[in-house]
């Protein structure tokens, strides 16, 4: 693995001009404290599980489910893994193994939700690149249901909320179903749903416009508020899956709409979502709009990403293509 390499951008906001973190990010991410964008590790922890890893594994392809996961913890200035009995703050997402283009997958998931913040105001978890010591790159995720008192929030994926498991829905019950049953799901889940309801649709389109064919029912999630009601929680593993694995348009088994509702083109489908989801066309129409505009915004931001050269390309002609078909009456 070649050494970290020269940092000419945040490796948080990826904004130009800078050689470790930026101000913003740091009291994004740090509470303003000046931590180095290097971990205290000189490589890949591996299979070490007595350092807390837990990976999950599953048969079906499943790009978050090959990631190994590490609990984290910012001591004083250095991001650290957790000792037993201690609350992680962070979750650190290094390479996987056995997978197309395994090395590029941290800078792939952070140029996805920096665009989904930064370009389409999609509230994403808080997250940056961290390096180990020979170079190799690592996501690194703020917990998003810890405040920062400690105190910890309920969260409760879209699988666990529908009640499907492994033993009861078989290996593949995270994919099963359709992006309406996503929105019926939050429905029954969430008071403020006609405000949350708006916010699912923009993060549907966004998945498709950026290949994620990985946005499964354990990949949605609703989250405790300060007054004890649950709303939607902010968007977490967005990537490009297509960089990594074959898969479809769309994670879930019928796509976006009941298999007998879903006819005609992507478009047409997104406005039928809509519609059934009990989002006015008036608002559909404001929504499809600002998620098909800002190109520049986008080809930016994945020029100033940590992605070679090649994936930059490849990145860049996925949105192109699926920006073309998206909007075809």
């Amino acid at each position: 693995m070649a050494l970290i390499p020269e940092i000419k951008n945040c490796p948080g906001t990826l904004a130009e001009g800078y050689d470790t973190y930026s101000n913003s990010c740091l009291k994004n991410l740090f509470n303003g404290k000046k931590v180095s964008h290097t971990l205290p590790y000189q490589e890949h922890f591996g299979n070490r599980r007595e350092l807390g890893q837990f990976l999950e594994t599953q048969k079906r392809g499943s790009v978050s489910g090959v990631q190994e996961k590490y609990s984290v913890l910012l001591d004083k200035k250095e991001i650290r893994l957790i000792k037993d009995g201690e609350q992680g703050q962070y979750i650190l997402k290094t390479i996987p193994e056995k997978i197309k283009n395994a090395e590029q997958m941290p800078a792939n998931e952070h140029l996805t939700l920096q665009i989904a913040l930064q370009v389409y105001g999609i509230e994403t978890a808080a997250n940056c690149l961290v390096f180990f010591g020979n170079g190799e790159p690592a996501l690194l995720v703020k917990r998003f249901d810890i405040n920062n008192d400690g105190k910890k929030l309920a969260l409760e994926d879209f699988a666990s909320l529908e009640g499907k498991t492994p033993q009861t829905d078989g290996d593949d019950y995270k994919y099963q179903g359709n992006y309406f049953d996503v929105f019926e799901i939050m429905r029954h889940n969430i008071p403020a749903y006609k405000l949350e309801s708006v916010k699912l649709l923009k993060l549907i389109i966004f998945n498709y416009l950026f290949s994620n064919g990985d946005a499964h029912l354990k990949n949605f999630s609703i989250l405790e508020t300060a007054l004890g009601d649950y709303r939607l929680s902010p968007a977490y593993d967005l990537l490009n899956s297509r960089i990594h694995i074959e898969d479809k348009d769309f994670a879930l088994d019928d796509g976006l709409l009941p298999r007998k509702l879903a006819k005609g083109k992507v478009k047409k489908q997104i406005f039928k979502l809509a519609d059934l989801a009990g989002i006015s066309e008036s608002m559909t129409q404001n929504i499809f709009a600002s998620m098909t505009t800002h190109t520049e915004k986008v080809e930016k931001l994945i020029n100033a990403s940590f992605l070679n050269e090649k994936l930059k390309r490849n990145y860049l002609q996925a949105f192109q293509s699926r920006l073309k078909k998206i909007q075809q009456d």
